[in-house]
């Protein structure tokens, strides 16, 4: 079968575009913003990406055509398979009937930390020897592709969005997927361009919790006053809590200010973690992942032992570089929680030199503005900021930088930003890039040029 993918360079589509051909299909794509480390990627996997959406993508006639979230009515590839009247579906529609039926279904959902997660969970099965097959938000560099099919019969580990599904659907992508475990990992306001607000996110979230058999297992985040509203309207799946509340199942006890180490307790079994990763909010991630391994028969003490030998995802705290001992991160992070959480461990994990921020308020959410008012208070842990207004971000960032707690810097242009940056940095500096986007290459362009004056 000929499958058309269009949208094929979004983290999820170009996942499902790796299934596709792993199961045996003809697969093309058409995207608009094509960049690694998704396109490379893809290209490896003999896929053939075309740009942007020009009706003559859609030849030769595919047999499906498997439509991205990102794609509206207007879009001309969206009016071509309309117009000829081409078999199409979802993206999680596709999953769902392709890859998921007879697997054990683990799904990672929540606003933030799924990508982790669901790395560590596939590293954790791994690592078991049970083989598992995922799709996962981003490339998890112990595999080095973001999706596989696995064993047969083997656990598939999919990293659970709560982003509407299509032009056509616009119930969450994670509605689909009738996971056998459901991790619920945190939950606050964000895609602020299709939710009016949180109890309207809490309400896709209960339809997830609605699916989940009674015989599976709901794996929650302690403290998470969202969460405890979802299981509030109802729940029909033994839940266990994970987090730091003494009460709770799986318990989580930093033995570093940084959690670069920490003690692992539940059902009267205790293991400690030393691990490359940094930040509270990633050992609530591994101690998630090791909650949802433990269902499928991974101990604790293999668990934790794994944990030390994980990679972190690319672009999750991922080192690019280091020059004249100044070292360059790429991070993900798009909302002022992330934002926040991840400066609060680099800042731990930094005893020498400073911790220099560089933000591109890129997601939807942030170019609407919605959470502009936290995005001060994000980066306090930073010794400074630099903030990119992208084009297309409709409001002004001068704002942020009037109340900003550290020294603040509004660039527009990003040659002059990278220029500023070098002129800034010194030896035992840690540079941390922060876009859900490519972010004009901004990553290799800094290493160059701290080469030319460092190197």
């Amino acid at each position: 079968m000929h499958i058309h993918i269009l949208g094929i360079c979004g983290t999820f589509m170009g996942s499902l575009a790796l299934l596709a051909r792993e199961l045996g299909h003809q697969v093309s794509g058409s995207d608009a913003n094509v960049y690694p480390p998704m396109s490379t990627q893809l290209e490896a996997a003999g896929i053939l990406l075309r740009d942007g959406y020009r009706a003559d993508n859609l030849e030769p006639r595919p047999d499906l055509v498997v439509v991205g979230n990102a794609l509206s009515r207007g879009n001309v590839g969206v009016e071509a398979l309309l117009d000829a009247k081409l078999p199409y579906t979802s993206g999680p529609q596709w999953l769902a009937d392709h890859v998921l039926p007879g697997r054990r279904v683990i799904a990672v959902a929540g606003t933030h930390g799924k990508t982790t997660t669901a790395s560590l969970l596939a590293w954790l099965l791994e690592s078991a020897g049970q083989a598992p097959g995922f799709l996962i938000g981003g490339v998890p560099r112990n595999f080095g592709v973001s999706a596989r099919l696995g064993d047969a019969g083997a656990p598939f580990v999919v990293e659970a969005d709560e982003y509407d599904t299509a032009f056509f659907d616009k119930r969450s992508k994670f509605v689909h997927y009738r996971p056998d475990v459901a991790v619920l990992n945190n939950l606050e306001f964000d895609h602020a361009d299709i939710f009016v607000d949180l109890a309207a996110i809490e309400r896709q979230f209960h339809h997830l919790v609605r699916t989940v058999p009674s015989l599976g297992r709901l794996l929650v985040a302690d403290g998470e006053p969202a969460l405890e509203r979802v299981l509030g309207m109802g729940c029909w799946s033994p839940v266990e809590r994970f987090g730091s509340d003494d009460q709770s199942a799986w318990r989580l006890v930093l033995e570093r200010d940084d959690a670069s180490r920490f003690r692992v307790i539940h059902g009267g079994e205790d293991a400690v973690v030393d691990w490359a990763l940094t930040g509270e909010h990633n050992a609530r991630n591994a101690l998630a992942a090791l909650a949802a391994a433990a269902t499928c028969g991974v101990d604790l003490p293999r668990g934790c032992a794994a944990l030390a030998r994980f990679e972190t995802p690319r672009r999750r705290q991922e080192v690019r570089g280091e020059i004249g001992g100044i070292q360059v991160i790429d991070d993900f992070a798009h909302h002022p929680t992330a934002i926040a959480g991840t400066l609060k461990g680099l800042r731990a994990a930094t005893p020498r030199g400073r911790l220099l921020a560089v933000i591109e308020p890129r997601s939807n959410t942030m170019r609407l503005g919605t959470l502009k008012g936290r995005l001060a208070d994000s980066v306090r842990d930073a010794d400074a900021v630099w903030w990119y207004q992208p084009a297309g971000l409709d409001w002004s960032l001068d704002d942020v930088l009037t109340t900003s707690p550290v020294p603040a810097t509004r660039a527009d242009d990003i040659d002059a930003l990278v220029a500023a940056l070098v002129a800034q940095a010194r030896r035992n500096d840690r540079i941390v890039v922060m876009s859900n986007g490519g972010f004009g290459g901004i990553h290799d362009k800094l290493l160059a040029a701290l080469g030319a004056a460092h190197g």
